[in-house]
């Protein structure tokens, strides 16, 4: 891995060169997504059906769209029980972990008889979108789906392309079953966003959409966004590794690699304070790629976004962190959790030389879907909160009323707005 020294141009090099990679920057696919979202919300089914013959090379219909009970059947019993299991387990402590964000609606009465509150519901609909082909992860299902059963979401359906053979991957097919998918159907791309969007003959309106996906899936949720509510425009998965002296190489180099094997956009930096450590790390990366089984999908993402980088103290090290503000963080210092409390900016923090980052990923149970290309800075996780919509409750009495009208009908009065200074005035003319 390139190993440079930080300074301010190297930082704006290296957040230059990651935005690169953001759905925004692919503008040449726009119109072909545009034409595919139109084209589904005019004609449904019809070009749903067209779209999964072209691009998935498999023939659907009303009748073979939604996946079957003896489909689901079949999956379970073409896995490994252990593996079952093991979803199973991670299942639960996604469960466990999302329950403690669960919040209740409130009202708070005050002696002159108004009433001020807010109510908390679960969206009605909730469709989840899994990519299929070499890009099935199951583990997705788990993370997308369980917090909106938390959350109460009445109805939750998933989209995911078909191989040619008209099936679905087995473990996409189990994972959705143990988190509470009510309904499956067998489409996939911009053309499964854009059903879940607007509605088809097969496939209901959603409330919202969430789920990773490619280019043409990012877009495409960036365009029906208005329509329905998305999660993010997620880009390519990253990681920042943050590390003192006290770091083990091969732990860090190891981690970095755990994302640059996702894609040849993903991005994996090191910041440490030792010059000692980022040779050390360097060379356990040329040692973990002679043996890992992407091997040239690792190199091609170290060679376009994978850095090294070497400040002079820690505290230069973290500005370094909040200003790329990654999707995963993990701190490798000798006091992570001294190092955290400078940190203002990162989709998941992982702390200590056990907290890799496929922990979160697969088991642990807070959120694999976190925030990229820098939006930590003002995106959160994925999390209950995106399945819930809040309303305010206002309840004011005569008196209370009468206490307030003169400020608000002068508020009014001052913007400009006589018939909202009507609106309270008229409840007191005869006054």
């Amino acid at each position: 891995m390139r190993i440079v020294k930080c300074t301010d141009s190297t930082i704006k090099e290296i957040k230059e060169n990651m935005l690169k990679r953001s759905p925004s920057s692919y503008g040449e696919y726009e119109k072909t997504v545009a034409d595919i979202v139109e084209n589904v919300r005019t004609k449904g089914d019809e070009a749903l059906f067209d779209y999964t013959e072209r691009f998935d090379h498999c023939k659907i219909d009303t009748d073979s769209i939604l996946v079957t009970k003896e489909e689901v059947d079949a999956a379970f019993s073409s896995l490994d029980p252990e593996l079952v299991e093991t979803m199973r387990r991670s299942a639960e402590n996604i469960r466990i972990f999302h329950e403690k964000q669960l919040r209740q609606s409130f009202f708070a009465t005050k002696e002159d008889g108004s009433i001020l509150g807010q109510r908390i519901l679960p969206l009605e609909r909730a469709g989840v979108y899994v990519p299929g082909g070499k890009a099935a992860y199951p583990s997705s299902v788990l993370m997308n789906v369980i917090p909106a059963k938390v959350a109460g979401v009445s109805e939750i359906i998933m989209c995911t392309p078909p191989g040619k053979d008209g099936k679905v991957y087995a473990g996409t097919l189990a994972a959705a079953a143990i988190a509470g998918v009510d309904k499956i159907y067998k489409v996939g791309g911009a053309q499964a966003i854009a059903a879940m969007a607007f509605g088809t003959a097969s496939i209901p309106k959603v409330d919202k959409i969430t789920g990773p996906g490619n280019i043409f899936v990012a877009l495409a949720k960036k365009a029906v966004f208005g329509f329905v509510s998305i999660d993010s425009v997620a880009g390519p998965s990253e990681i920042l590794v943050l590390t003192d002296e006290t770091a083990n190489p091969r732990y860090a180099a190891a981690d970095l690699l755990s994302q640059a094997e996702h894609d040849e956009l993903a991005s994996a930096i090191l910041v440490t304070t030792s010059e000692e450590v980022a040779n050390a790390v360097s060379a356990e990366v040329d040692g973990f790629l002679k043996t890992l089984s992407r091997a040239e999908i690792i190199q091609k993402s170290l060679d376009q976004y994978g850095y090294i980088l070497v400040t002079e103290n820690l505290d230069q090290a973290c500005e370094v962190a909040n200003a790329i503000a990654s999707e995963h963080l993990e701190i490798l210092t000798k006091d992570p959790f001294s190092t955290m409390t400078k940190i203002k900016n990162a989709g998941a923090i992982f702390l200590g030389e056990y907290s890799s980052e496929p922990l979160g990923d697969y088991f642990a149970g807070p959120y694999q879907i976190e925030p990229t290309n820098g939006t930590a800075r003002f995106f959160s996780p994925l999390s209950v909160d995106d399945f819930i919509k809040k309303s305010s409750v206002i309840c004011y009495s005569q008196a209370a009323l009468r206490r307030d009208h003169i400020d608000i009908e002068r508020f009014a009065k001052s913007e400009g707005l006589t018939a909202h200074a009507n609106s309270v005035a008229v409840r007191f003319e005869n006054e």
